[in-house]
């Protein structure tokens, strides 16, 4: 996919994602898994309602596809390295949603991070894993 048209598909999908048309989305996911690779720099989005929409998108598809959400744990990890604290608090999330072993490993330094809200939701996640 060239850069425009990357850069084109993530504010379709943004933009979709803030108008609360997760269905759309996700029948585009589930056409394309090469999309979970997006999944990263749209946790990037400073429009709450994008973000919002990424976990409910997640949590569908982890219902209906189960392990296919591992696909975008590659595109998840840099975030999780990011100063912006909602930005590692995102990652984190739908790391724990897609909740496979490797997700979860991801996530464990987290317990340590300076912002107490990420500590408290890596331990969530680790309560349950």
């Amino acid at each position: 996919m060239h850069e425009n048209e990357q850069a084109e598909l993530l504010t379709v999908i943004a933009d979709f994602l803030e108008m609360g048309h997760v269905e759309n989305i996700m029948a585009m996911f589930k056409q394309d898994t090469s999309l979970y690779a997006l999944s990263g720099e749209l946790l990037r989005d400073e429009r709450f309602m994008v973000r919002m929409g990424m976990a409910v998108l997640f949590e569908e598809l982890k219902a209906m596809r189960g392990q296919e959400v591992a696909l975008a744990i590659p595109a998840l990890l840099p975030i999780l390295g990011e100063e912006t604290p909602w930005m590692r608090g995102e990652a984190v999330n739908l790391l724990g949603i897609i909740g496979t072993p490797e997700a979860v490993a991801y996530i464990k330094p987290l317990a340590d991070d300076p912002e107490p809200q990420i500590r408290e939701m890596v331990q969530d996640i680790l309560a349950v894993s």
